[in-house]
């Protein structure tokens, strides 16, 4: 639960930023009456900066939803870095496809060599570890309690000196509860969330630092090039 003055502050930072295009915006718009879980505008203010400094020139996203977060990085990259993105859930596939085809940047084929945005249809673990080569920058935002699945996968794809962008770590602030404190039903996820950021703050691999910014975002940098057991 957000205190007022952290909503004070939320909304002083928010009237700072610049619009959005009218595509994102509408995006945004379209979620929200769809309860279609997309990014935080200070998350997506984050990516934004992350891709300035970073200068990926490719990327991983697992968990496209409509196509918010990819289009964010796409806008942000200024056209100039090639995105893959995973989706799972079918009704929302052929929302995110319209999406980055009417901003221009739907690629039709994973083999196509030029900056664009493609999409991966399925099972992100079985789609991960299919995957060959490597990314600049992976962002994590799919089924919370699949994060540690996908772990050993995204750092055998990401690249040395890479970063690992996790959202959504902080669970409401559930984080901070004894796991009987949450829901029943959230608890197993509250497990494995707790898991994660301990693997990910010891990891020889990684070098974390867990930000208190949207959900919570994990920013790993890929430190090492030791082998995660599975």
């Amino acid at each position: 639960m957000i205190h007022m003055e952290g909503e004070r502050m939320l909304s002083f930072l928010a009237s700072l930023e610049k619009d959005s295009s009218p595509l994102l915006q509408q995006i945004e718009e379209d979620a929200l009456k769809n309860d279609v879980p997309i990014i935080r505008q200070e998350t997506g203010s984050l990516l934004r900066f992350l891709i300035a400094l970073h200068k990926p020139a490719r990327i991983l996203e697992v968990g496209t939803a409509t196509g918010y977060s990819a289009l964010t990085m796409w806008d942000a990259a200024k056209a100039r870095v090639r995105i893959d993105t995973i989706e799972k859930y079918e009704k929302r596939i052929p929302i995110a496809k319209a999406n980055f085809e009417e901003a221009g940047c739907l690629l039709d084929g994973p083999m196509v060599r030029r900056n664009g945005i493609y999409l991966y249809e399925g099972d992100a673990t079985e789609i991960l570890a299919s995957l060959e080569g490597s990314y600049d920058m992976i962002f994590m935002d799919a089924a919370k309690g699949q994060y540690g699945n996908f772990l050993e996968h995204v750092t055998r794809l990401l690249a040395p000196g890479g970063l690992l962008v996790s959202d959504n770590v902080l669970q409401e602030g559930d984080i901070l509860e004894s796991r009987y404190a949450v829901c029943r039903r959230d608890r197993t996820i509250h497990s494995r969330m707790r898991e994660y950021l301990y693997e990910l703050k010891h990891s020889e691999i990684y070098e974390t630092t867990i930000l208190n910014i949207g959900d919570g975002m994990a920013l790993s940098v890929k430190v090492g090039e030791e082998t995660i057991e599975s």
